[in-house]
């Protein structure tokens, strides 16, 4: 919990009430945001960026596996993140466990869906190799390593460059004389093909402070806030999964007006995105 003096806490209030943050932002502005790809040689593909002073590395691994027997035409992703200690005081001990974890499974809802699978931003049947015997199996692991508030939209944005950074090794497959015959696999170490993030959602947490909504909160305006709403929202505005934190309670009026807010800054966020990505890239590769 960030400590504020009453005139501090007073300044920070009294500022998004005018449209004025304290580091100069009108309310719906993001911080600056940097990417670099590839920083990680062994993973398939990883990424970091930096929103502000919030700093997360995302890695991405692809490993052959065996489909879940209710879903025998999809492969499998795996979230995971960790909060490094060092990130910020409140990560030492079971508070960094609590919050990895709240992390993991809003990153989850928010990218992967329900249970089913509907409303999936990464699509798991492009995973499938052989239906039901063979598939890919994503691994991504997330590191938060500095904390300045906004953590799922940074993790989330540092997964999706992570993912356009993703090479998933070429396949051929022998199938073999009989239907019960496990399939053979080769595995390219040359060929690749390029993971499609064109569905991937950005999230966009919209934080109510006082009567106002703010997106890309710091440290300092998260702890003034009453609650916030995450939507992930893809590239045709559509909302593919959403988390709520904080303990007041939201009139459906009020959640429906965060969700308008997210979804009109994700436009300007995309357009960010894609050309860090595209910035970030032609770093790599000169």
């Amino acid at each position: 919990m960030v400590g504020l003096s009453s005139g501090e806490k007073h300044f920070i209030r009294g500022g998004i009430a005018q449209d004025l943050r304290s580091d100069g932002r009108q309310r719906l502005d993001y911080r600056p945001i940097s990417v670099e790809v590839g920083i990680i040689p062994q993973a398939n593909g990883s990424a970091r960026v930096r929103l502000g002073a919030t700093d997360v590395i995302a890695s991405i691994k692809a490993e052959l596996g065996k489909p879940n027997a209710l879903q025998p035409d999809k492969g499998k992703v795996s979230i995971f993140v960790d909060c490094s200690p060092t990130a910020a005081p409140k990560f030492e001990g079971r508070g960094g466990e609590e919050l990895s974890s709240e992390l993991s499974v809003a990153l989850q809802r928010c990218l992967l869906g329900g249970k089913s699978g509907a409303g999936a931003g990464i699509d798991l049947s492009s995973l499938t190799i052989v239906e039901g015997k063979i598939c890919w199996d994503l691994y991504i692991d997330a590191l938060v390593v500095s904390s300045d508030g906004n953590l799922l939209d940074a993790l989330a944005t540092a997964i999706k460059v992570a993912l356009s950074n993703t090479g998933i090794p070429k396949v051929t497959v022998d199938l073999g004389t009989s239907p019960d015959d496990q399939p053979e696999v080769d595995v390219s170490e040359e060929e690749f093909l390029q993971f499609d993030t064109s569905a991937v959602p950005v999230i966009v947490t919209v934080t109510k402070v006082g009567r106002h909504y703010v997106v890309d909160a710091t440290s300092e305006e998260e702890s003034q806030m009453s609650s916030a709403v995450s939507a992930s929202v893809n590239r045709h505005g559509q909302i593919c999964g959403m988390t709520k934190r904080g303990g007041a309670g939201l009139d459906s009026s009020v959640i429906l007006d965060m969700i308008s807010v997210a979804k009109h800054v994700s436009e300007h966020l995309f357009s960010v995105i894609d050309s860090e990505i595209a910035a970030a890239e032609a770093a790599a590769n000169s």
